[in-house]
């Protein structure tokens, strides 16, 4: 058995998992950009642990596999570089993505600025089939032709083709991706086979990006391919599982990385004895959250970067803050993101002249010590985080605040101070908002759940995001570091093909999507065997979309040998109840759409249980420096995690080092060493009763008055702050 590689290149750390010949498994991190020292971060970490030189080939010999999660496309879609695009649709609807829904996502502001559209130029072919399938235009194949060459002679070289009910009657679309393949279009997607579902503006939408992103996405795997000769090379997909590096599309790799990270949530959780989890996921860039009660939630409808798409995801909510998030004053606020300062130049401890950021703010603080991160920084990227400038960035920053010249600011130093936990709270809220998006707000009580924390940045936040939902018990992998490509390597090689059905719920209607249903499973399993997995290997698991009558909402069901027509319906009525709150008597359930999943088992990822050696001597810190908790400095012991027992405990406030990250224990709480090497934050009774007597009344006026400030920013009024 060789090295495999679980990568995940994030927007500002790259992280690596590395699973050595013996078994045991080992961790690197490193910039996902350092342009002077490598060109690809991946491949740079593989040369590092396996200590080749840059100038010499990679060993594919002793290489079994990589497995890797990456934002190149995300990157792309958010930034608008993808590749010159056309849109390719029946004549009449060349503005159908443009005016899309007309939704209006601030009410009360009168200029809508529409999002970029990702297509370059719009081609209308003459051609129209009816929703049953009838003929009412022919394709003019000649006019089509001398269209899409007069936009391949400008150089486009990207192509997507949309028709009206192409999803069910593709003819024409392959009519016209075959006029473009011969015309030399190096990108050809069609919307019945990249999104064959019904919704011409979403379906419309997958396929532009899907094209968009296509190309962008290939050079880059080519890249990784062409350092890595006979390597099995398979990339994350946005559904949870992995492909082979040749079946990886655009569409599949929006949340990549993240996707990865649920994976090794997921896993952690069950091995802690956890059924019900909060995944935070704080690195760099960005902050992921989802929710895992037993299986994996996918979403069919989303929306990235102002674009809709409609493909099988991970149902993961981003928001912009992470450990990069820039923190500035804007004149009236304190603001912390949405803009980050990623990877390059990166915060300013990065030694590269970066703003301030929310990893300054624990640079500052006390939470984060140079002396025990990682030496990653300056011009031979090993130099420590620089703690000089932190501070003196943080002291301007409070003398430009206002009154900052009166007799109101006694310290500057201690106002300084103050603005930094003032912009660690700022980004504890926007992320605790975020997982009130999933959970909360879809009908799940969250002070049950565990949070599972995991990224860089999440051990330095995990208990104030705790206590800003109520939670009471905080896991840590001891690789939550790195734990989105833990996930990578744990995940499975999926598949999934859809199909739309738009039938009644009656056992007439599952009688009929029988041959529906094999048709599916023969092609998502003749795709895994292709990607070198046996039949013996590969589970088929089928899934229903139901919806009521006359609306788009749809909640997805398994569909297994047991299923009726009856029991598909109250498990619908179950699901619909908990997620919505009321149920519509009297109307009838429609199958929207089929699903089938192909999962093929992957290798064994897991490492052999950690064996603990005796420690010589009692529990002690290795240093104690001054924290800021709570408003005011307090001497706090610094543990190394290498130095933990299985039943140490520690009190609060204490932080915790580690290789990939930095735990950091609140006032109020209790970190455990579990005999399975995880670590369980726990909340005091005490504290929580505390928080509930002495906080009541101000949290309850805060809300009050954020939602009068929003409301406010919405209509362009500035209020005062009633909750100060």
């Amino acid at each position: 058995m060789g090295w495999q590689f679980w990568i995940d290149r994030g927007g500002t750390f790259t992280d690596i998992v590395a699973r050595k010949p013996d078994g045991s498994l080992i961790t690197h991190k490193l910039l996902s950009e350092n342009p002077g020292r490598y060109g690809d971060a991946a491949t740079q970490g593989i040369r590092d642990l396996l200590g080749v030189d840059a100038r010499e080939p990679l060993p594919a010999s002793l290489i079994d596999s990589v497995k890797m999660g990456t934002t190149v496309a995300t990157n792309a879609l958010l930034e608008r570089k993808g590749d010159r695009t056309l849109f390719v649709t029946t004549r009449g609807f060349a503005d159908s993505l443009r005016i899309a829904y007309q939704h209006r996502p601030k009410l009360f502001v009168r200029h809508i600025e529409l999002p970029l559209m990702l297509y370059e130029r719009v081609v209308e072919v003459d051609e129209r089939v009816s929703a049953q399938g009838e003929v009412i235009r022919a394709l003019n194949a000649r006019g089509a032709e001398q269209a899409l060459r007069a936009a391949f002679d400008e150089g486009i070289r990207a192509c997507a083709i949309v028709l009206m009910h192409g999803y069910r009657f593709p003819a024409h679309e392959q009519q016209l991706a075959m006029l473009a393949a011969d015309i030399g279009f190096t990108q050809i997607s069609v919307s019945h086979r990249v999104s064959p579902l019904m919704k011409l503006v979403s379906r419309g939408d997958t396929t532009v990006a899907d094209a968009y992103l296509s190309p962008v996405l290939r050079r880059y795997v080519d890249r990784v391919a062409a350092a890595l000769p006979g390597t099995s090379l398979q990339f994350m997909q946005s559904s949870g599982g992995l492909s082979e590096a040749s079946a990886f599309h655009g569409r599949d790799a929006i949340l990549s990385g993240p996707a990865g990270g649920i994976v090794g949530a997921a896993a952690a959780a069950r091995a802690a004895g956890f059924t019900k989890v909060i995944g935070f996921d704080m690195g760099g860039t960005s902050t992921d959250v989802s929710h895992f009660a037993g299986e994996y939630e996918r979403a069919l409808d989303v929306e990235i970067g102002g674009v809709r798409l409609r493909t099988p995801i991970l149902r993961i909510h981003t928001v912009a803050a992470g450990g990069g998030s820039i923190c500035r004053f804007d004149g009236v606020r304190l603001r912390v993101g949405p803009e980050s300062a990623g990877a390059n130049p990166g915060p300013a401890s990065y030694r590269r002249g970066g703003p301030l950021t929310v990893t300054d703010c624990n640079v500052f603080l006390g939470r984060l010590q140079p002396r025990f991160f990682p030496e990653l920084f300056g011009p031979d990227g090993k130099q420590p985080l620089d703690a000089q400038v932190v501070n003196q960035k943080f002291v301007e920053l409070a003398m430009s605040l206002p009154g900052a010249d009166d007799t109101y600011v006694q310290d500057v130093a201690d106002t300084a101070a103050s603005v930094a936990a003032g912009c660690i709270r700022i980004a504890v809220e926007n992320m605790a908002n975020a997982i009130k998006k999933i959970s909360v707000q879809r009908g799940h009580d969250v002070t049950d759940y565990a949070l599972v924390c995991f990224g860089g940045a999440a051990g330095q936040h995990a208990c104030l995001v705790a206590d800003a939902l109520g939670m009471r018990r905080v896991l840590v992998h001891p690789l939550a570091g790195v734990l989105s490509a833990y996930g990578i390597g744990l995940a499975e090689t999926l598949v999934i093909r859809q199909q739309t059905a738009e039938l009644p719920l009656l056992p007439a209607s599952l009688e009929s999507l029988r041959k529906t249903f094999a048709l599916l499973e023969h092609e998502a399993g003749a795709e895994l065997m292709g990607q070198g997995l046996a039949m013996d290997a590969i589970t088929l698991d089928r899934t229903l979309l139901l919806k009521y009558d006359g609306t788009d909402s749809t909640l997805s069901l398994p569909l297994d040998s047991e299923s009726t027509a009856d029991s598909l319906t109250r498990d619908f009525l179950d699901l619909y109840r908990k997620r919505y709150g009321f149920h519509v008597p009297g109307r009838a359930l429609i199958i929207d759409a089929v699903s089938v999943a192909a999962r093929g088992s992957s290798a064994d990822a897991v490492a052999a249980p950690k064996r603990f050696t005796p420690r010589a001597g009692a529990l002690a810190p290795m240093a104690r420096e001054r924290v800021h908790f709570d408003g005011d400095w307090h001497d706090t012991p610094f543990f190394s995690r290498e130095q933990l027992r299985p039943g140490d405990a520690l009190d609060g406030p204490a932080v915790i080092c580690e290789r990939n990250t930095t735990v950091v224990v609140e006032r109020g709480w209790r970190a455990m060493l579990t005999a399975g090497d995880d670590l369980v934050l726990e909340k005091s009774a005490e504290a929580r009763t505390e928080r509930l007597s002495t906080r009541a009344d101000p949290v309850l006026l805060e809300i009050f008055n954020n939602f009068f400030m929003a409301i406010a920013e919405q209509m362009g009024v500035t209020l005062a702050n009633t909750a100060s």
